[in-house]
């Protein structure tokens, strides 16, 4: 803004000489006009009586005869004067306007200014308190300081003075016991340990059999009440269905021209059609359960009907999937009927209805949900815990094997993480998720559930396993951990649900027995199918033996 009105100011005083100027030129031009004026009136008078034959008529004449441009030109500057006059008048008002405006800017700035010396000075003052208070509490703090280290010196000489005390007295309480107080403390602490430890040994020996003592007889009263008041059907599936047919020359009609007929079928409903030398059979193989008893019923219908072509099979193979569906809504129901169970999520019912043809070991898994159910239920009231909590555990605790195949991890996680989506007790599911010991068990309600499904699954006739398949796969499970370097005994315990691996102390480190381990339980996962989960544990100890002679 100064700028701006210093180049103003130069303009109008730059305007102002040249309006000074010209009023001096037409000044000088007026003086001029006026001496040649009084010389022609001069010469006018001595020849008067001549006039001038050469002038025109209505022609303006001075007094000297010739035209007056003298006053044209005179107006013109007097015009132009007052348009310099004018122009600079404007000038010189903008640059009293931009004066002004430079003069507030000046004074706000010179404003600004003294509010910030203020402001500086206000913070030197807060920063010359702070100092002062920070060299007082240095100085409190070097008081404080040199305290300290006068307790501590007097500390240290009447600790001096005690070791000395304590010298003297144990001095003279040797002398007077005639024994050293290493052998006074060793004696003493010999005599209590060996009371201590004679009379812990009675007091735990009497715990440990009262303990066992009611334990068992609590547990056995609670589990064979339980078993004897629940009746259960024994069922036993296998992974192959079979279809009867009217005659042999129906088997003709299944495969079909150039086996289009069967191979349409085999496409459509997953399963594998073996026609052998049976008479008047057909079988049907599927690991699925579900979808095997889709294809016997799609079968059925087609051999009743006689009408098999592809369009016709994929037809009624969508009818059957149809009934089987209602059928395992249908089972459900029922199921939760029988154990008193009416709040289920609605998404939950046909996922549990599918479990009516899955089984694990030859036992109906819907079946086996129900009995735990029960079992659990029975215990829970003989226990005094939530029976409506605890059956509802033990009816959802395999779930997750409706989606096993269709979900990765084991059907104790999936079953929680399902039951969770729709809302189900955080009791319930953590009960769910920890009755395979995946996760750490916290409620007495998922301890009841684990109870339950063993009980259920161990009693006699529930589940069935090929004892040639069994003792192979603890055999192969040996085999892998023995073949690691440095293992020296394997054990297969839980039924192979555990082994226990031996380790050489002085050939593998800690490290590398939990690399051992990890490495165990890979191969096993690759190598080997086998039911739930199967824990490593790599031992690893150092013993030092001697012998007293």
């Amino acid at each position: 803004m100064t700028g701006v009105f210093q180049a103003l100011v130069v303009v109008g005083l730059f305007l102002l000489t040249a309006v000074v100027g010209v009023a001096t030129l037409v000044m000088v031009r007026r003086g001029h006009h006026d001496s040649t004026g009084q010389q022609l009136r001069t010469a006018h008078s001595t020849s008067s009586a001549r006039p001038s034959s050469s002038a025109q008529p209505g022609t303006p004449r001075t007094e000297t005869g010739r035209p007056d441009h003298g006053s044209g030109e005179e107006a013109t500057s007097e015009t132009q004067l007052e348009d310099l006059r004018a122009k600079a008048k404007t000038l010189l008002a903008s640059a009293q306007t931009a004066r002004a405006e430079a003069e507030e800017e000046s004074l706000a700035r010179r404003t600004e200014l003294r509010e910030l010396r203020a402001d500086l000075e206000r913070r030197e003052q807060r920063l010359s308190d702070r100092e002062e208070r920070l060299d007082s509490d240095v100085r409190g703090l070097e008081d404080k300081t040199r305290q300290l280290e006068e307790l501590k010196t007097e500390l240290k000489s009447q600790r001096r003075m005690l070791t000395e005390l304590e010298a003297q007295q144990q001095s003279t309480l040797e002398r007077i016991a005639g024994l050293t107080a290493e052998q006074a403390k060793a004696e003493l602490v010999a005599a209590v340990a060996h009371d201590a430890k004679r009379q812990a040994v009675l007091l735990a020996r009497d715990i440990e059999r009262q303990a066992v003592r009611e334990a068992d007889g609590r547990a056995q009263t609670i589990i064979v009440g339980a078993i004897q008041r629940l009746a259960s059907e024994l069922t036993s599936e296998s992974v192959v269905s079979a279809v009867h047919l009217p005659g042999d020359d129906m088997k003709g009609r299944i495969i079909g021209r150039e086996g289009r007929n069967i191979r349409a079928f085999e496409q459509v409903t997953g399963v594998n059609v073996m026609i052998d030398d049976t008479p008047e059979a057909v079988l049907l193989s599927c690991f699925d359960p579900v979808r095997r008893e889709t294809a016997r019923m799609t079968l059925t219908e087609l051999v009743a009907d006689g009408r098999i072509h592809p369009a016709r099979i994929e037809e009624v193979h969508e009818r059957s999937k149809s009934q089987i569906e209602a059928q395992c809504l249908r089972a459900a129901e029922d199921a939760m009927a029988e154990v008193g169970i009416s709040d289920l999520h609605p998404a939950l019912v046909p996922v549990l209805g599918t479990l009516r043809y899955r089984t694990s070991y030859g036992q109906n898994v819907l079946k086996h949900l129900v009995e735990s159910a029960h079992i659990a239920a029975l215990m829970a009231g003989e226990l005094g815990l939530d029976v409506a909590h605890c059956k509802r555990a033990a009816f959802l605790h395999d779930i997750g094997k409706a989606l096993t195949h269709e979900v990765e991890g084991s059907h104790a996680i999936v079953g929680a993480d399902l039951v969770r989506r729709y809302g189900e007790n955080p009791d319930v599911v953590h009960a769910i998720e920890a009755h395979h010991n995946e996760v750490e068990v916290r409620t007495v309600e998922a301890v009841l559930v684990q109870a339950a499904d063993a009980i259920s699954g161990s009693r006699p006739g529930a589940r069935r396993e090929s004892i040639e398949a069994y003792v192979q796969r603890l055999e192969r499970l040996e085999e892998i951990a023995s073949a690691r370097e440095g293992v020296d005994k394997v054990f297969a315990m839980q039924a192979g649900r555990e082994i226990r691996v031996m380790v050489a102390p002085e050939v593998v480190d800690d490290i590398e027995a939990q690399v051992l381990a990890r490495d165990i339980a890979k191969q096993i996962e690759e190598e080997l199918t086998y039911p739930g989960q199967i824990k490593v544990t790599v031992v690893r100890e150092s013993r030092a033996t001697e012998t007293a002679r």
